[in-house]
């Protein structure tokens, strides 16, 4: 047996307590096992903490000079270095991206003169829930939907998370939420929450400057990479004013239109400055169902899946309505002062019913932008050569890839799953990285019962397994990369409803709002089908081209019909910041109020809540 894995043997998992006599002078390498050396004693004691922190504790060793703390992020890449802390230390704080420790260890090493030797180790495995960070809105009550739709920035450091059935009459950005206030029914509202050093703190409660009841406001979100721009949907909204410069914003005459607010940070202080609508807006698009920002915060793309005209390709005749649901993506530019419309987007083969600008993700430089079309009706299958004209496959879904050169767009490719049919829904999920380099697309109502990485995709077994899509650009062109489904694949679940990318593209987490099993926390029994519509989240890594799940992703406490997994969103993950998951559970029920409430009772049934791994 090797010198660490003696010591390992009589730790415990959570608390480890190892005697060792000084022998050599062996320093950390920054891998492999610990080595010997050095004198005295330690207790070696691990405690997590949310907001996805583990806690380190021991107690003191005489004649130390210093401690090093050591980690096995997955229990087989070998020890590295996390911190070397003064002798006076007992404890550090290890903040972790959770999905990528269910496997974890790790040890302590005591240095003094002699050198450093390892003392203690301790193993994550198993014990992880008491990390996961639970959010839930400050003032609840019942239907409010808080969840809906979270979004986090590039940064890691900002979280917004929609309440799109809050029905407080409260307007602007220094309102108090109100659980007892509901005179304006699902006019919807917006939480934003900021890390602070003791954790997550709520920064601001958002309502639109103009919110009527059923506006939705807080439909869908997206934040700039710094978290200082937010722009929110409100694809309820009923103005029909057609431009950002002088819209009106008490016309109520075009129901449904949709709406878009962008608000910005200054310190802590949010204000909105910019009520945005359609060059074209009309009753019934449903504009902001589609949202996204550049990462710099200057380049704002909205979807209206239900606009009518059947232009094709970029600034086409947008003032004919030719049928329903054809859909159109707006492009907008903030100069520095103000938001104007840049760009009228429109599919190379649009069609009626096709939904196009359902979803729509941007590039952090806002020069490539994706748009989905999950009820485009092609047959055809792949990126290469698919026949734009085919519509014998109704909605089977599509995805559109455009490129900005200047302040000019065009398409450049029209992306269709490798085993597309009938009714999958392709593009209902849609992300990319932050180089534009990388899509991941979501099909929801595939068929396949396949699990795994590239798995038999051309079995149909039952309805909306789900499957994900990952696409790659190699500086020519698309092409897939990944069929993508989830270990425990069952009919119903709906994988993919959901789907985001870290900026480096390297991870993906994927949404199945109506997956059931009973497990709580992170990789459980995946088996266990008792909880129908609890949701799951599964979180998958890249090394190199190639893709493997990391972990099976459930709420701490789940429950039957939360629908956890809803929304996702991923932020961090450079600057020495750890990514960090936020799932959103819409029909999550708890009474529980801000950060890490007690989740114990159900007496507030669609509250909602956030949940940060």
């Amino acid at each position: 047996m090797n010198t660490f894995k003696r010591y390992l043997s009589c730790a415990t998992v959570w608390t480890a307590a190892c005697l060792l006599t000084a022998c050599g002078g062996h320093v950390v390498d920054g891998g492999g096992s610990p080595s010997d050396g050095g004198g005295g004693s330690a207790a070696l004691s691990l405690t997590p903490q949310s907001v996805k922190t583990f806690h380190f504790s021991w107690a003191a060793v005489a004649g130390a000079t210093s401690y090093v703390l050591l980690e096995d992020p997955d229990g087989q890449s070998g020890y590295t270095a996390v911190a070397t802390l003064p002798a006076g230390t007992r404890a550090y704080d290890h903040e972790v991206f959770l999905p990528a420790r269910v496997n974890a260890r790790y040890a302590l090493q005591v240095c003094n003169a002699n050198g450093c030797a390892n003392r203690a180790s301790v193993d994550a495995s198993g014990h992880l829930a008491g990390a996961i960070g639970y959010v839930k809105a400050s003032a609840q009550s019942q239907n409010m939907g808080f969840g809906a739709r979270v979004a986090m920035s590039g940064d890691g450091n900002t979280l917004a998370v929609g309440a799109s059935g809050d029905g407080s009459d409260a307007t602007g950005t220094t309102g108090t939420p109100d659980p007892l206030n509901h005179g304006s029914p699902n006019s919807g509202a917006v939480y934003v929450f900021a890390r602070s050093g003791s954790g997550w703190v709520q920064q601001a409660y958002l309502k639109a400057s103009n919110h009527d009841a059923g506006d939705m406001f807080g439909d869908h979100l997206a934040l700039s990479a710094d978290g200082a721009v937010l722009a929110v949907s409100a694809v309820g909204e009923d103005g029909f004013s057609n431009s950002v410069a002088n819209p009106d914003p008490v016309d109520n005459s075009a129901p449904n239109a949709g709406a878009v607010y962008v608000f910005r940070r200054s310190g802590a202080a949010w204000n909105q400055e910019a009520y945005v609508k359609a060059s074209n807006g009309e009753a019934g698009d449903a504009f902001g169902t589609g949202l996204a920002l550049s990462g710099d915060g200057a380049t704002l793309a909205v979807g209206a899946p239900s606009e009518q005209s059947n232009a094709t390709g970029i600034n086409g005749n947008q003032h004919t309505n030719n049928g329903p649901d054809f859909g159109a993506v707006y492009v907008f530019v903030h100069n520095g002062i103000g938001w104007a419309q840049q760009a009228y987007v429109k599919a190379s083969n649009a069609g009626s019913g096709d939904l196009f600008g359902a979803s729509v993700a941007l590039s952090n430089d806002g020069n490539v932008l994706a748009a989905s079309a999950p009820g485009e009706d092609g047959f055809s299958n792949g990126v290469a050569n698919p026949d734009p004209t085919d519509n014998s496959a109704p909605n089977a879904g599509a995805v559109y890839m455009f490129r900005r050169g200047g302040a000019t767009w065009s398409q450049e490719a029209y992306v269709k799953a490798s085993n597309g049919e009938t009714g999958d829904a392709f593009g209902t999920g849609l992300a990319l990285s932050g180089d534009g380099a990388t899509l991941a697309v979501g099909a929801p109502a595939e068929q396949s019962g396949a699990t795994g990485i590239n798995g038999n995709q051309h079995v149909n077994n039952g309805p909306d397994f789900g499957a994900v899509y990952v696409f790659t650009y190699n500086g020519t062109g698309w092409a897939q990369q990944a069929y993508v489904k989830a270990s425990n694949a069952g009919s119903g679940d709906q994988f993919g409803v959901s789907v985001a990318l870290s900026n480096d593209g390297n991870a993906l987490a994927v949404g199945a709002w109506q997956e059931g099993s009973h497990a709580a926390g992170l990789n459980g029994i995946q088996t266990d089908d008792s909880l129908a519509y609890s949701g799951a989240v599964y979180t998958f890594a890249r090394q190199g081209s190639t893709w493997a799940q990391q972990a099976y992703v459930k709420a701490s406490n789940p429950d039957a019909n939360d629908q956890f997994g809803g929304s996702v969103a991923l932020g961090g993950g450079s600057g020495g910041r750890p990514l960090t998951l936020a799932v959103g559970a819409v029909n999550e029920s708890s009474s529980a109020t801000g950060v890490n409430g007690n989740p114990a009772d159900n007496s507030v049934a669609g509250s909602g809540a956030a949940y940060l791994y």
